[in-house]
């Protein structure tokens, strides 16, 4: 993660389960970051990110051939905006 873990005031989440730890826990104390939980069975909370993702997934990480790593990464990161913006525009 880049910047100051100090800086962050707030950590918020999903009840997903790669959260769910103690190493999580550990390191929220350390930095001082409050924790902070959608509501239980509330799948409004994070349907923008998970409408999002789902959108990522089936309409372009399936679809497109990645070279390497580098690349990989680089397309992920840049490319969904992209096709957002150009392929369907909203």
């Amino acid at each position: 993660m880049k910047g100051n873990l100090h800086d962050i005031e707030l950590f918020h989440t999903d009840r997903g389960n790669e959260f769910k730890n103690r190493l999580n826990d550990e390191a929220l104390e350390t930095f001082q970051i409050k924790p902070s939980l959608c509501f239980k069975g509330s799948p409004y909370d994070n349907s923008v990110a998970e409408a999002m993702f789902k959108v990522i997934k089936t309409e372009f990480v399936y679809l497109v051939h990645f070279e390497n790593s580098a690349c990989n990464m680089w397309n992920i990161t840049n490319l969904p905006s992209m096709w957002f913006n150009f392929t369907n525009p909203h």
